[in-house]
């Protein structure tokens, strides 16, 4: 007997408008068609393509025992877009599946399971997702055990929990009752019949009928559904290791996107952690074997959308001065070029800089909160317009020796009070609505020209305030900066001269550890910093840890740095509380620039090339390499042999070999006079001499030949070698603890054969590059004593 359910989700009896016996007996009798119209998408399938078959099968198959299927869960990676869905990992998967097993659907307590990594809380209740270390929407969740994939589809998609659960319930009568060829139609007009347990077809909603059109089938292409995760085709994604060995801050570069596809830094930055989980497995096997390597953890940084807020405001201030031309491409200006200018403004670099300190300082907060457990070192990693920003950051860092007391906590600053300052200039009358918003000389020297009119102040008064705050503030720190340098960093302007008008001797001694011209033409004020980096006014926050290594991906440190004037970075410099940096770049990037010759100019060094992630050069690059030696082998032995034939027509000539009966002669005439003890002598050192002459000639061409095969291998060893002495040991500085700093990336084939094509690809290639996430893990667990391991090809 054939049964649906009901819109309450029980079985009843068919629909009376369609006969269930014929349509499945014989599909094509009312209409005419063919049956491979009918159900188009069997013969894919491994399954009968004909009613027939079916009834073969279900009359040669013992009735089936019913198993109840295993669900997976699901999620949708963005919010608005629910047509893409995800699968979580198996341990991920099972934790959601026990968590709702424990508690089940009733209401009460929601319950939290951390996924991914613990980078998302899933409520389990509300089936949604949600991000810890980023603003991101709460995305669904579905536990899933039904699948369907349509004509144009390339992947089985998941259905919604009561269609699933209504299907599963169908499908255990149809199993338990050995019934089948049962068709069920629900309230949305979906109609899915069931054949046998290998062929469910599901029809979508059918509008009005008109006498042309009385099947399903002839006005829709029909579904293939598949029940359980493990009759699909999908890839279900590896658990990561819960032990995280290493934390990584990312922080993007100009403008909202990351990369030619426009995506956001988290999805770059999900793009870096998979390939590196992906390397952890292929070059440190034994070690996860071992239990000694458990993950590296990346974190984005995102500072462009609190310059870009509401809360600046510059996004309008902008708009209101923007022509209204070509408005994309000035949309495209405004939103990415204009961050280097922003960042070159006292104003909002220090919104950036604040912004990129304080979220990083957050999410090491929460991720320890998160980790309690966690006891590695952590490195920051900087992109593009990132990488300056966090060499700024680090450069203005203080360890414990040299710990300074910011502006606002300066020693004069707490000496005086608000009364104090106010009495002072003659503005005690104001005294009392600055004290209505709780506002003190710290918190006065925070605020701008526009808080204090918001109070009511006129334009004189604050004026004069605020002039009096900047000016104690610069004079304090400039005074403790100067005494609280170590002996050789303290920076001093070139030719500074005493009240007498001569030269300082002491300043003409001391080598600063960054050269600088002083700026002339600029109105800004400029102050030296620890070491002295000409920079606007900034107030740089602390970071709450001591960061160990620092890598920039496609940066321009050393153009920025040479345009406020650095020339020169002394050797014996480094970071106060990083020790170890990288330069890492694309040779085809036009944003990127080098750091060794700032601080190595006597010797023009090459960059150290990254290894091929896979232990070799790239084809072309050895291509390269061998016609080059190939060349330079060809153009030595050449040489070599017309040096060699040369040298031996420039020789004094030699009298030709005498004939025979000459020859014969001359012996007799030696043999003669060897009778006499005075020719003897004279004689044997004659005939030495031309034996060895004419051994030498006629053996010249056997050894010119072994010269030339030796000098082949000889050259080729010599190349070797040489290749060898191109990188030695030098120590460039100390900004990478005596280490090689700029790395370059080897160009793919496709892109050596146009390289201003690929130029702005370049700039972004670094997110999707394993190689640069293969160095990142090698810097990484080098310094944890972990052996690396070369993948067999």
């Amino acid at each position: 007997m054939s049964h649906v359910p009901s819109e309450e989700g029980g079985l009843s009896e068919a629909a009376p408008d369609v006969n269930n016996q014929d349509l499945l007996d014989n599909p094509a009798q009312k209409t005419g068609n063919a049956p491979e119209d009918q159900v188009p998408h069997v013969v894919d399938e491994a399954s009968p393509s004909s009613t027939s078959s079916f009834e073969l099968l279900d009359m040669d198959s013992a009735p089936a025992t019913y198993r109840e299927v295993q669900p997976h869960w699901f999620f949708c990676p963005r919010g608005e877009d629910n047509t893409t869905w995800l699968p979580f990992s198996r341990e991920d998967s099972d934790k959601l599946e026990n968590a709702l097993n424990t508690v089940g659907d009733k209401e009460g307590d929601e319950v939290v399971i951390a996924v991914d990594g613990e980078r998302y809380d899933v409520h389990v209740r509300e089936r949604k997702r949600y991000a810890v270390y980023w603003e991101q929407g709460p995305t669904e969740v579905r536990r899933c055990s039904w699948f369907y994939k349509g004509d144009k589809d390339t992947k089985f998609m998941p259905y919604p929990e009561d269609f699933c659960k209504r299907l599963e319930e169908a499908y255990m009568v149809a199993v338990t009752l050995n019934e089948w060829k049962t068709k069920l139609e629900f309230p949305s007009g979906e109609t899915v019949i069931l054949h046998n347990p290998k062929l469910i077809m599901q029809y979508q909603a059918v509008g009005l009928q008109d006498e042309w059109q009385s099947s399903p089938s002839e006005q829709t292409r029909p579904r293939t559904l598949k029940r359980g995760v493990g009759n699909i085709t999908v890839e279900i994604p590896e658990g990561e290791p819960e032990k995280v060995d290493h934390l990584v801050f990312m922080v993007h570069g100009i403008g909202p996107a990351c990369d030619l596809r426009f995506r956001s830094i988290i999805q770059c930055v999900n793009d870096f952690r998979s390939a590196s989980l992906s390397l952890l497995g292929s070059h440190y096997k034994r070690a996860q074997q071992d239990g000694q390597v458990g993950r590296v953890e990346f974190l984005p940084v995102n500072w462009h959308s609190a310059l870009h807020g509401d809360a600046t405001g510059v996004d309008e201030d902008i708009q209101r001065i923007t022509l209204p031309s070509i408005s994309r491409l000035r949309h495209f200006t405004n939103d990415t070029l204009l961050d280097l200018f922003f960042y070159n403004s006292p104003t909002y670099c220090q919104t950036i800089v604040d912004t990129v300190a304080s979220e990083i300082n957050k999410l090491h907060t929460l991720f320890k909160q998160r980790h309690s457990g966690f006891n590695g070192a952590i490195s920051v990693v900087g992109h593009s317009l990132g990488s300056l920003i966090l060499f700024d950051l680090l450069t203005n860092q203080r360890n414990g020796s040299n710990a300074r007391q910011g502006v606002l906590s300066g020693e004069s600053l707490h000496h005086d009070t608000l009364q104090d300052t106010l009495t002072r200039l003659g503005l005690q009358q104001y005294l009392d609505t600055l004290q209505a918003e709780n506002l003190d000389l710290e918190s006065l020297a925070l605020c701008q020209d526009s808080d204090l009119k918001d109070l009511g102040i006129p334009l004189g008064p604050r004026k004069k305030l605020l002039n009096y705050i900047r000016k104690k503030w610069l004079s304090e720190d400039s005074k403790n900066r100067a005494g609280r340098l170590p002996p050789g960093i303290q920076v001093q302007p070139e030719g500074s001269s005493d009240q007498d008008g001569n030269q300082s001797s002491a300043a003409s001694k001391r080598r600063a550890h960054f050269h600088r011209a002083q700026s002339v033409t600029s109105a800004v004020e400029y102050e030296y910093f620890d070491v002295g980096i000409g920079q606007v006014s900034i107030n740089y926050p602390q970071l709450a840890f001591h960061p160990q290594t620092f890598f920039a991906f496609g940066s321009p440190i050393g153009m920025f740095l040479t345009v406020r004037g650095l020339k020169h970075i002394d050797p014996n410099y480094s970071f106060p509380t990083c020790k170890s940096f990288y330069n890492i770049y694309h040779p085809f990037d036009p944003v990127a620039y080098r750091i060794e010759p700032m601080i190595v100019t006597e010797v023009d060094l090459e960059p150290m090339l990254i290894p091929h992630h896979k232990g070799r050069k790239r084809m072309h690059l050895e291509l390269k390499d061998s016609l080059t030696r190939m060349s330079m082998d060809l153009k030595n032995n050449v040489f070599g042999s017309l040096r060699t034939a040369w040298q031996s027509f420039a020789r004094i000539p030699v009298a030709a070999l005498p004939p025979l009966d000459e020859a014969n002669t001359t012996i007799e005439n030696d043999l003669q006079e060897s009778q006499a003890s005075a020719a003897v002598s004279a004689s044997a050192k004659r005939e030495e001499q031309r034996a060895d002459f004419w051994t030498k000639v006629l053996e010249w061409p056997r050894a010119l030949h072994k010269y030339n095969l030796q000098g082949t291998c000889e050259e080729a060893e010599s190349s070797e070698s040489a290749e060898q002495r191109e990188q030695p040991e030098i120590k460039v500085g100390m900004l990478n603890e005596g280490r090689r700093i700029d790395y370059v990336l080897q160009e793919k084939p496709i892109e050596s054969f146009n390289e201003y094509l690929f130029a702005i690809q370049s700039h972004l290639c670094y997110w999707e590059s394993e190689d640069t996430a293969l160095l990142l893990l090698k810097e990484i667990y080098d310094k944890l004593g972990v052996a690396f391991e070369q993948p067999q090809q």
